[in-house]
């Protein structure tokens, strides 16, 4: 990747970063909010299509999108689902080549966007609902991306295979010698959630617990998605991390997986969206964006997604804790951002993957 477009030399600047959310401060007033107009539609139509590039799980991205089409006929969405750090490094690269074929961009890694923002690769653009209702510690005060989902990362155990009261009570239990050769864990290399979690865990736990949980014979998978998956099917018994959305949905399937709150406290992680400045379908961006926004769109995310939202008016789902009854680790993606890419030769040493 271009080194432009590295987390540090975007960051050298040395800006201030705060909030939840960890946005970049500005000076400058923030963009107008912006409504979806009938004539920001007919000019969407016009274009026809969008590509819309994410790390949400494929099946969720798919309902949203076709949630989206039946909103909003003669625009169709062609999802590009990865890891975000694939998609981080799909991006630089077409950007590197003159390629804009991503319109709308969705990370689990939140410094992504700050990257981004840095090297003016999004365009600004303030959805009206976003500026009424979101915190301000979910949207950039510059108008370029806010908070399109949230997400845990819990423990979570096969039910089949472990007993409630004989399961991981949180991230050092794992280290138990009865856990040996029975963990799953995605890879920060590959997932933005995990590149996120582990940040948090490290700074909070130590790189000792990682050095650590290497030595259980866990087994090395890619996604955020895939430990709820190798679990529910009873390849292993506990994952050491995961998405919590694909657990609430695999638990309402009535597959044998229940997630497990860490008494260290859980990884939060934000998962912010923005439109590309050199978006080829500007208009359909737009609007697809700011509908995705929207209270009616959020509250798709949570009842079909099983996702978390920033938006205050839209209600969570009754088969799982609220956000305020749990302890949840600070997300700091300025920190992220300066230290991906010494998380990942860490882990990859330590885990040998």
């Amino acid at each position: 990747m271009a080194k432009q477009l590295t987390r540090r030399g975007a960051l050298a600047g040395g800006a201030a970063l705060a909030g939840s959310f960890s946005v970049v401060t500005s000076s400058r007033a923030a963009p107008e909010a912006q409504k979806i107009t009938p004539a920001l539609i007919e000019a969407a139509k016009k274009e026809g299509k969008l590509a819309w590039y994410t790390s949400v799980d494929l099946p969720v991205a798919e309902k949203i999108a076709k949630a989206f089409e039946a909103a909003y006929p003669g625009v169709a969405v062609k999802v590009e689902r990865s890891g975000a750090e694939r998609i981080y490094q799909r991006i630089g690269q077409e950007y590197q080549s003159k390629i804009y074929v991503c319109d709308v961009v969705n990370s689990s890694d939140a410094a992504h966007l700050i990257v981004w923002k840095r090297a003016s690769m999004l365009a600004p653009f303030l959805p009206e609902e976003v500026a009424q209702h979101y915190p301000k510690a979910h949207w950039d005060p510059d108008g370029m991306y806010a908070s399109w989902r949230i997400t845990l990362v819990p423990v979570a155990y096969n039910t089949n295979l472990v007993k409630p009261e004989e399961a991981p009570k949180g991230f050092v239990d794992l280290l138990d010698a009865r856990w040996t050769g029975k963990i799953v864990k995605a890879h920060p290399g590959y997932s933005g959630t995990i590149m996120t979690a582990t940040q948090q865990l490290s700074r909070d736990l130590g790189w000792s617990y990682f050095e650590k949980l290497a030595k259980q014979k866990v087994m090395q998978v890619q996604s955020a998605a895939d430990p709820p998956k190798k679990v529910a099917q009873g390849e292993r018994a506990v994952m050491a991390d995961g998405t919590e959305y694909l657990v609430t949905l695999i638990k309402a399937r009535k597959e044998p997986i229940q997630e497990v709150y860490a008494v260290e406290g859980t990884p939060l992680i934000t998962g912010p969206s923005a439109v590309m400045a050199r978006a080829a379908n500007p208009n359909a961006a737009r609007l697809f964006y700011a509908w995705s926004m929207s209270a009616a769109a959020q509250q798709l995310n949570i009842d079909v997604g099983a996702l978390r939202s920033a938006h205050p008016l839209v209600k969570d789902r009754t088969d799982r804790k609220k956000l305020s009854e749990i302890k949840l680790l600070r997300e700091d993606a300025a920190a992220v951002a300066d230290q991906a890419e010494d998380i990942k030769a860490r882990y990859t040493k330590l885990f040998k993957v």
